[in-house]
């Protein structure tokens, strides 16, 4: 039994080869500061590469490739991430094999880490916990993101896709080297492994190249965490927080009761994208455009969780105008008020958007990766057909399931 699944997509006409390593852990509270660290513990050495040094070095000689390490949140399941990337073989100019030496890098940073005394070296863990505690803090800084993180974590209190894929601080401390390699040791034998390979490559030399690196593992049963829907509270949550900034950032969650599966999806998808998610939508032409009362505003889905976000950078004195037009928009379109220009913008943005993935190896990983999460797998051009059966009807139908949850302001001056 393996939990490892090697997903080649052939994409012959890009320049690059680009290999994503993704392993998947149920987001809780007792793991997200490992996961945070432990990806950027594992690419700082291996068997093959002892340090960072070698590491560099032997990336430069694959024609300059690179590797990166991180973490995100998909709902529920939190995902350890490598990513690499080096030129196609077929330009390689004395033949190598580019993407052969790259797999075998990353398999050796997966499953054979530099260690010491059964611990992972203690001067690469103290970085990356610097590192880590570095990034928590400056995640403040861009007031938007930070603004639209509290509103999630206002609305799903309690819940686990609260918690931010940074973790928190006093996780982050309380790692050492010995227990973040026990928890290496737990996790690598009973997660899915899922590895992604898009460009030109031989899929069968890959395959054999996992198979070698994992065939003595002894691999407990595992399987991708199941995302809950979010579900509203009878009222509506309301948090102002105060900070020295210039402009007031508004948040607004709502529920929409329609998960990635069901065939409504597809009518939210462009619903989400008439009311805020472009030039084209509601939002942008009213609330910013014609009634100057943002400085940005738009809305955007978290999938797997059945919520939608709008975000909106405001003048402090303009939060109950703001707030009421972003709600009178909604109810616009509950009413069906959807012009031509308004249903077509957003058809074609959606599927612009699609067809663009083709063409970039990272986007396609994302969405591959994402349909496995959401448990749907659809193609793209699967997902291509179902938009453009949507009909205005449908929009209207399931924006009318749509109800405010939260609402998150962080306004000017200081906590009273």
């Amino acid at each position: 039994m393996s939990n490892i699944n090697l997903i080649y997509i052939p994409l012959k006409k890009v320049k690059t080869t680009t290999v994503g390593v993704y392993i998947h852990r149920e987001l809780n509270k007792n793991e997200v500061s490992k996961n945070a660290i432990l990806p950027h513990v594992l690419k700082q050495g291996c068997k093959m590469c002892k340090n960072s040094e070698e590491m560099n070095k032997y990336l430069e000689n694959l024609y300059g490739a690179t590797l990166s390490a991180g973490v995100v949140n998909y709902g529920d399941d939190q995902i350890l991430r490598l990513e690499a990337q080096t030129i196609s073989d077929k330009y390689a100019a004395q033949g190598e094999k580019l993407t052969r030496d790259l797999v075998r890098l990353i398999m050796s940073v997966i499953f054979e880490p530099v260690t010491e005394n059964g611990a992972f070296l203690k001067s690469v863990v103290d970085t990356e916990k610097k590192n880590a505690v570095d990034r928590i803090k400056s995640s403040i800084n861009d007031k938007r993101f930070y603004a639209s993180q509290r509103c999630i974590e206002e609305m799903c209190k309690g819940e686990a896709f609260a918690l931010s894929k940074n973790g928190t601080e006093d996780g982050v401390l309380e790692i050492t080297p010995q227990n973040l390699y026990e928890y290496y040791r737990d996790i690598i034998t009973s997660s899915v492994i899922d590895i992604y390979v898009v460009g030109d490559a031989d899929e069968e030399e890959l395959r054999k190249i996992v198979d070698d690196a994992s065939f003595d593992i002894a691999f407990k049963d595992a399987e991708i965490k199941k995302t809950k829907l979010h579900i509203k509270g009878e009222n509506v949550n309301r948090v102002t927080d105060h900070m020295d900034v210039n402009q007031g950032k508004l948040s607004m969650g709502f529920t929409t009761g329609i998960s990635p599966e069901e065939e409504d999806y597809f009518a939210l998808m462009v619903m989400n994208s008439i009311y805020g998610a472009g030039a084209h939508s509601k939002l942008f032409n009213n609330v910013r455009e014609k009634l100057s009362l943002a400085y940005y505003t738009s809305s955007n889905l978290v999938k797997s969780k059945g919520v939608m976000i709008v975000n909106a950078g405001i003048e402090f004195e303009n939060f109950d105008k703001a707030y009421n037009e972003i709600i009178e928009q909604l109810e616009v379109l509950k009413k069906g008020e959807i012009s031509e220009l308004e249903y077509t913008s957003s058809i074609n943005s959606i599927l612009n958007s699609l067809e663009s993935y083709k063409d970039d190896a990272k986007a396609l990983h994302s969405f591959m990766s994402g349909e496995r999460v959401y448990g749907t797998n659809y193609t793209i051009d699967y997902v291509k057909d179902k938009i453009k059966s949507v009909k205005v009807e449908d929009v209207v139908r399931v924006a009318q399931q749509i109800e405010l949850d939260t609402v998150y302001f962080l306004a000017g001056g200081e906590d009273e």
